[in-house]
């Protein structure tokens, strides 16, 4: 009888309960059985048949089917800590509400170190959909081999004289090289094509009545933002020389380009290349096709820009590094803004202003960073959609 019971509890296929049903049946024929122990079995098997004893994210992908409701290969994409669990749930909550309770795509979940059961338990019953949790390896988060440890700290000693944010901090420079190079390569993002990048203690404010990812498909786009804002040019100095140094050296990867003038090359760049103007789309936002990130072009120039070393002897952002390779490798009609988000990372908003947001939106257009003076750089970003006028 235990044997039976381990069985109707750790099984959910079809064969195991009908074994366990034919057995309870033998059973009862021979009056071995009461009635009432009957109920009770019977209830277990229907329990567990209907409602797994497993959590979602322990379920193997291929004996998962694609959800009848969201039909794109889509994530979204959490790399976060242990201890951000309160921010995530807010987070997971209002993407839950204005998005996924509708589309219902996975998350999968990223972390330098083990999830514990509490953030594996509690994000998992925040949501019905696949929830995915992976760990990183050392050639994702840590030093490359080919990295001056002694050199880096001196870097960072020298930054934290001049008062740069995060100018100490080792962990927030693998972070930054972990979006810039490796995330798109976790083996638990094998099977999507596109995503929807989630950070803790945000804030989404508008009802989406639409599948993005279904949207980004169809219009071809590769990459998607909605806060275009201004990097700290002393966490990047040498950055734009470095990306220039690598289009000029790599010609095959250069003439397979898009003409300048079908890119936002004007969206980084206010002086005709000279130097890097510091716009960049704010990535803590961001919904992306993987195959560009995938593609040749965008993992040479990553891998050219990881041994220059400029992650770890400055301070270079995931949030510029994307946004310069988006700018030059894509059309201009490959990147999309999107206006219909409301969201809110740390101070900046954006809140659409129109009317018809009005009935879709709880934020306060009032407060929309898109034109801020001296800090928004969504004005550049419209100027680069532009056509050249040619000197007229």
């Amino acid at each position: 009888m235990t044997l039976l019971l381990l069985l109707c509890c750790t099984s959910h296929t079809v064969e195991i309960s009908l074994f366990v049903l034919r057995m309870i049946t033998r059973l009862l024929k021979k009056q071995k059985l009461s009635l009432c122990l009957l109920t009770i079995i019977l209830l277990l098997v229907f329990s567990f048949f209907y409602y797994p004893f497993q959590p979602t994210h322990n379920i193997p992908t291929a004996n998962r089917k694609q959800s009848a409701i969201g039909r794109e290969k889509a994530c979204f994409v959490i790399l976060i800590r242990n201890e951000e669990l309160d921010g995530i749930v807010s987070t997971m909550l209002q993407i839950e509400d204005t998005f996924n309770s509708k589309y219902q795509y996975p998350y999968v979940f990223l972390n330098n170190q083990e999830f514990t059961p509490v953030f594996k338990r509690t994000v998992s019953s925040l949501s019905s959909s696949r929830v995915l949790f992976g760990t990183l390896n050392d050639t994702m988060w840590g030093y490359p081999t080919f990295i001056n440890q002694t050199y880096a700290a001196e870097c960072r000693a020298r930054m934290a004289e001049d008062n740069i944010p995060y100018a100490t901090s080792e962990s927030y420079r693998h972070m930054c090289r972990f979006q810039s190079g490796y995330f798109f390569r976790h083996p638990l993002l094998d099977e999507f094509d596109y995503y929807w990048r989630l950070e803790p203690y945000v804030d989404y404010y508008c009802q989406i009545d639409y599948d993005v990812f279904k949207f980004m498909r169809e219009n071809k786009k590769k990459y998607g933002f909605n806060i275009a804002y201004k990097e700290h040019i002393e966490t990047v100095p040498t950055l734009w020389n470095t990306v220039m140094s690598f289009m000029s050296s790599h010609e095959d990867i250069t003439k397979t380009l898009p003409p300048r003038n079908d890119t936002l090359f004007d969206f980084v760049t206010s002086d005709d290349g000279i130097t890097y103007n510091t716009c960049h789309f704010w990535s803590n936002f961001e919904i992306g096709d993987l195959s560009f990130w995938r593609s040749k072009s965008y993992l040479a120039l990553f891998d050219y820009l990881d041994r220059s070393g400029g992650f770890y002897y400055e301070r270079w952002g995931d949030a510029p590094v994307h946004s310069i390779a988006a700018s030059l490798l894509l059309r201009k009609d490959e990147i999309h803004f999107f206006n219909d988000i409301g969201y809110r990372h740390t101070a900046y908003t954006h809140c659409p202003v129109q009317d018809e947001f009005r009935s879709k939106c709880n934020c306060d257009p009032a407060i929309n960073f898109d034109h801020v003076p001296d800090l928004s750089c969504f004005p550049i970003y419209e100027a680069a959609l532009l056509p050249p006028n040619n000197g007229n």
